[in-house]
């Protein structure tokens, strides 16, 4: 009997298989770089108010590495996000000044993959993602999106008009244009915003006949592809019989078009015209359908966007900028007032800018000097009331709202001077048990009356973090405290006696850090694109005359069933730190 392959279309690469074992990080406020508007500008409003949602305070700026800040976000964002639009390295090669982008394709696709994993969960079932690429990875990213997202939650690829110059120095063709990759996390819970109208929208509505019903358009009443029934002759109010055009039929049955005659819904216009079916503005959704083609004139170019950035850094202009035009654009169709939108690769800060005057809540995240330089100044004017340009006019903004700044906490655990992982000697108390809910699965929310809640994984589930080494008498007490109908997780650096084993059904008992050593990759702080081109590999050594490879270029020997001598379990803290509890956090 012959075995049956089981395969399936996918795209692969070198590291594919590769996955990095993330570390929850924590997040840290640094109140000196978070900036609010120093009044309210307007009214708090429940959603369907007018002014909804008000000022927003509570916007994120994330400076660190954006692999490990979505991580720290997932327990508290993971299907809360309703628009992501990231706008990462192109992998063109070329070196901006503020993005180094040349990275070997396997790399870049591996990096992007675990990113697009981790953007998938924070989103909202009806929520979508929008990726600007140009040819160099854009329809590799595609297949990769298919298989994250689901090639049924393919929305369409946009065509953005980046310039309108030609490249007369270009050596093949003149590049004019980048993509936007838009997906969604359920296309069937998606809905698509209309874009709203505007004064080039209704010119072509008018009233030459001056119908009582107001302005109208008029289509054809004939149909490109023919059905025969539909195929007859009309008298025209001057007498004039008519056909349909040849290769075509009426659009409408005999009967319906002699009631659309009748309703005064065919124009003959003067002399012999073909008649037109009016549409009046009054019966228009009041919206217009976005398209795939999004041309310079309605979302802005490269230019615009130089030009938009010079306002808060002329003297060190972001290189890849984004318009204002194209974010809002986006914006407008994947989202409405008070939702969150994410930019893990937040650059300038276009994102947040536009958001913010949108009345969106957003989260960006960025590694580089830019997170200082470029966004910060950037919207510290936009809730100034200072930034005049952008959409700032177009979405009525005068400034208001803020933001908090988070960095990255350090990696929980380090090793000492002797090899053994400990925890940081950066963590006080408050910081260890956040860090340890994320890493349990559990809330962080510590309980003002009840010490040994510190944080929840349900209503009756609690989670406690000590670094004291805890006896039978201590854990009896706590036993008796939780109660039969909850339980307690508890995170100790030891335990003495014949405290564990099963003594007290209600409690679970671990060690620290022993019990989390395996979970994660400890004291990595970079998973960042900002990687060159992988190194061509070394040449091949030439034979010797005896045709024997010399020893230089052999494979190494792998010495197997070798042991590493047994050390000392890990320690907690190193003893000068050991219950200094200093340092709290905000």
């Amino acid at each position: 009997m012959s075995m049956q392959r089981k395969q399936k279309l996918e795209l692969t690469w070198i590291g594919k298989e590769d996955r990095p074992k993330l570390e929850p990080r924590i997040l840290l406020e640094d109140p000196a770089k978070s900036y609010h508007a120093a009044k309210r500008v307007k009214p708090d409003a429940e959603p369907g108010e007018p002014g909804y949602p008000g000022d927003l305070f509570d916007n994120r700026l994330i400076f660190g590495d954006n692999l490990l800040a979505l991580k720290a976000l997932e327990a508290e964002f993971t299907g809360k996000i309703k628009c992501i639009y990231i706008d990462p390295p192109y992998n063109t090669g070329s070196a901006f000044e503020h993005y180094d982008d040349g990275i070997e394709h396997s790399l870049w696709l591996s990096l992007m993959r675990d990113r697009l994993e981790l953007l998938r969960r924070l989103l909202m079932d009806d929520g979508s993602i929008w990726v600007s690429l140009d040819d160099n990875e854009s329809h590799y990213c595609r297949v990769l999106m298919d298989e994250i997202f689901g090639r049924a939650n393919f929305v369409a690829t946009i065509v953005w008009q980046k310039k309108h110059t030609r490249a007369n120095d270009a050596r093949w063709l003149s590049d004019n244009h980048d993509f936007l990759l838009c997906f969604t996390k359920d296309k069937n819970k998606w809905k698509r915003n209309l874009l709203p109208r505007d004064e080039s929208s209704d010119s072509g509505y008018t009233n030459p006949d001056d119908d009582p019903r107001g302005p109208w358009a008029s289509g054809p009443c004939h149909a490109k592809t023919p059905n025969p029934k539909d195929i007859y002759e009309i008298t025209t109010p001057s007498g004039r019989k008519l056909m349909p055009p040849p290769g075509t039929s009426w659009r409408f049955s005999k009967e319906r078009f002699a009631d659309l005659i009748a309703d005064n819904r065919i124009y003959f216009g003067k002399g012999n015209n073909i008649p037109r079916y009016k549409r009046f503005r009054t019966e228009v959704q009041e919206g217009l359908v976005p398209t795939t083609l999004w041309l310079r004139e309605e979302v802005g170019d490269n230019q615009d966007a130089k030009s938009e950035v010079k306002a808060f850094n002329a003297e060190d202009v972001f290189s890849t900028p984004k318009p204002e035009r194209l974010l809002r654009h986006v914006i407008q169709i994947a989202s409405s007032p008070g939702d969150w939108v994410l930019d893990s690769f937040a650059g300038s800060g276009t994102t947040g800018a536009v958001a913010h005057k949108m009345g969106r809540r957003w989260i960006m995240v960025e590694l580089e000097p830019t997170c200082h330089t470029h966004i910060i100044p950037r919207l510290k004017k936009v809730i100034d009331g200072e930034d005049k340009g952008g959409v700032t006019e177009a979405t009525s903004w005068t400034g208001g709202g803020g933001f908090r700044y988070y960095r990255l906490a350090p990696s929980l655990l380090e090793k000492d001077r002797w090899g053994n992982w400990i925890i940081s000697k950066e963590y006080n108390a408050a910081m260890l048990a956040e860090a340890l809910c994320k890493l349990e699965g559990f809330t962080y929310a510590p309980s003002d009356t009840v010490y040994w809640q510190q944080g929840r994984s349900s209503e009756r589930d609690f989670i406690y973090v000590t670094t004291q080494p805890l006896t039978r008498d201590m854990l009896a007490k706590l036993s008796d405290e939780v109660g039969e109908d909850r339980t307690l997780l508890i995170m100790c650096k030891a335990f003495t006696g014949r405290a564990g084993g099963g003594a007290f059904p209600n409690l679970t008992i671990k060690k620290i850090p022993k019990a989390v050593m395996a979970k994660c990759e400890w004291g990595r702080d970079d998973y960042s694109l900002e990687i060159k081109a992988l190194p061509p590999p070394e040449p091949e050594p030439e034979p010797r005359n005896d045709g024997e490879v010399p020893a230089a270029a052999r494979p190494a020997k792998v010495l197997r069933g070798s042991r590493k001598a047994k050390t000392d379990e890990p320690g907690l803290f190193p003893a000068s730190a050991a219950g200094s509890g200093k340092g709290a956090r905000r």
